[in-house]
């Protein structure tokens, strides 16, 4: 059977590089972009003047940009591309950095990435029509295992955990001591294994106790030891370590016209700073920007409607709108400008502007009574009506929950330690540990309903709760001393108003901003990243987003156009 002809290896041939790269390559934009950048600039740091000649710094950001594009984003395998990749080859003009090279290349210069990421943009920007903008987030996985991040809950259970074990050891050693031998012992359980136990129960005990004061110190509810930034958040999958990038994707163009990089573990108060980047790039106009729930809340939308953005927040079924409020104050500004200042302005001084009035109505200045403190109350004094940690747990083993405030904890009847996990919109404060609860002996005595664990809301001047089925159990009455703190009421004005999202809009918030992050995950195999540091992801992700956003716009402007803008003529 005859076979397509190939080429004869030893055969010598003439011709050029060029002629290895197809006349549309995504190679030839990447080249024509970045050898079109004044690199000065974004601050390049390049190598010492000593010794060698150093690389150009304009092929290794070729590098990056090709690379994260083409799911090839680690150091050795961008050094590898360099050897056997013929596009890579020549943009770069046939040199072969080694890994070491392009990893500290990016380490020193990841700032820069994300200035060359908003320059794309702005090359763009006068080719297409830009329309409302989508906001979305997701959970990219960081470089940092569960086995190295710890909570409160986390380190608490394992710190009970150790020392349960730690007087097990010494019991046994005790007993050890006081007979010659132990009856009944298996022949592993030597005086050697019991003792090189009890070190390493001693050793982890030291260091998780060195955690937990670490987080009472600075206040942090998480601590990750490989990466310092990251979180853990609840995914598809269940919980991993991870960052959760926030983009602001175009309805006409599906471009990704700006990011904003957060370890926040949930997307609530991001409208605003994600949308801070195009609202300076467009000054004076009235942008919309379209989000799903998870992004309701009220101060956020009225910090986007100041600055001149009208939140499109997608509502629960049968809500007209969102109602609104803001402090009143005398000074009026013009009604119909567009501007950031007079639209602040114009809505704290009960007046409509006029960008405003198909999303804004029945807005009215009242006079309402509002409770003031006038001294902390005495347990805020003294921290807690009990004293020290040991009062407050003997008093919850009583049938109680007893709040710590100066450590934000409480204590629980079966003697366990619950944190905080949030701060509801009335301002109550949730506190929970769903693993106690799931282990605890007297469960049925404390909690009877659906779930598998308990959950208890504190105002921040409550310092107990009865437990009652517990109390009942015992056979006690509930009494609970009063924590009162002395208080008046002043009267204020303030601005209410009906804050109404177009439904238009949000209708086409999933089509929009998932796909940019399907591309990214799937076909650029970007599902985790490989810096560490709030800093460092956010050049990584900058690439991404270049990568992304560079085959889109080819796909929107054809191959001659996007030559045009990437060569800045």
């Amino acid at each position: 059977m005859p076979y397509i002809s190939t080429f004869n290896r030893n055969q010598m041939m003439v011709c050029s590089w060029d002629s290895f790269v197809e006349a549309e390559s995504m190679a030839r934009l990447i080249d024509a972009f970045v050898n079109s950048l004044d690199l000065t600039k974004y601050n390049v740091k390049e190598a010492a003047k000593e010794g060698r000649p150093a690389y150009d710094p304009k092929g290794i950001y070729k590098l990056y940009i090709y690379g994260n594009r083409k799911g090839i984003r680690s150091s050795r395998k961008l050094a590898e591309s360099c050897k056997v990749n013929l596009e890579v080859k020549w943009m770069l003009g046939g040199v072969e950095p080694d890994f070491r090279t392009i990893s500290d290349f990016r380490k020193d210069n990841i700032d820069s990435l994300k200035e060359i990421f908003h320059e794309f943009n702005r090359r763009i920007s006068g080719a297409v029509e830009w329309g409302f903008t989508s906001i979305d987030g997701s959970k990219f996985q960081a470089d940092n295992s569960k086995d190295r991040n710890f909570t409160k809950n986390k380190l608490d259970d394992r710190i009970k955990w150790l020392n349960s074990h730690t007087d097990e050891y010494l019991r046994i050693l005790k007993e050890m001591d006081e007979q010659e031998e132990l009856e009944e012992a298996p022949e592993k359980l030597t005086r050697e294994v019991i003792e090189a136990k009890l070190k390493e129960a001693q050793e982890r005990l030291a260091r998780y106790e060195s955690y937990q004061k670490l987080m009472e110190e600075t206040g942090e509810s998480q601590l990750s030891l490989t990466d310092a930034d990251a979180r853990l958040m609840k995914n598809k999958n269940g919980f991993a370590v991870s960052y959760n990038p926030q983009t602001a994707v175009d309805s006409e163009t599906h471009l990704i016209r700006d990011f904003e990089m957060t370890n926040q573990v949930t997307d609530h108060g991001m409208l605003s700073p994600t949308m801070d980047g195009i609202r300076k790039s467009e000054p004076g106009k009235i942008l919309e920007v379209a989000a799903d729930k998870g992004y309701e809340n009220g101060e956020d939308m009225i910090k986007c409607l100041e600055n001149g953005i009208i939140p499109h927040v997608i509502m629960d079924g049968g809500k007209d709108g969102y109602e609104l409020e803001i402090f009143y104050e005398e000074e009026a500004g013009d009604t119909n400008s567009t501007n950031p200042e007079e639209l602040k302005k114009s809505l704290h001084a009960g007046k409509i502007p006029e960008a405003y009035k198909k999303v804004i109505s029945d807005m009215e200045v009242k006079e309402v009574r509002r409770k003031v403190k006038d001294d902390p109350g005495e347990s805020e004094k003294a921290g807690s009506i009990y004293g020290t940690p040991e009062e407050m747990l003997e008093r919850a083993k009583e049938g109680y929950f007893v709040r710590d405030p100066e450590r934000n904890l409480v204590y629980c009847p079966a003697g366990e330690i619950l944190r905080q996990k949030c701060i509801k919109k009335n301002g109550k404060i949730r506190y929970t540990n769903k693993n106690a609860c799931k282990h605890c002996k007297n469960r049925n005595k404390c909690y009877k309903g659906k779930g598998g664990w308990k959950e208890i809301d504190f105002t921040k001047d409550t310092l107990e709760k009865p437990c009652k089925d517990w109390l009942q159990a015992e056979g006690n009455t509930c009494e609970s001393p009063k924590q009162t703190a002395k208080c008046h009421f002043e009267k204020v004005k303030v601005v209410r108003f009906l804050f109404k999202p177009r439904l238009e809009i949000m209708s086409q918030r999933m089509c929009l901003s998932e796909h940019p992050f399907g591309t990214i995950k799937r076909a650029m195999g970007a599902t985790y990243f490989l810096l560490k540091g709030l800093q460092k992801v956010t050049g990584e992700f900058a690439l991404l987003c270049l990568g992304y956003n560079i085959e889109r716009a080819k796909n929107l402007l054809g191959f001659r156009k996007m030559m045009e803008l990437m060569a800045g003529t």
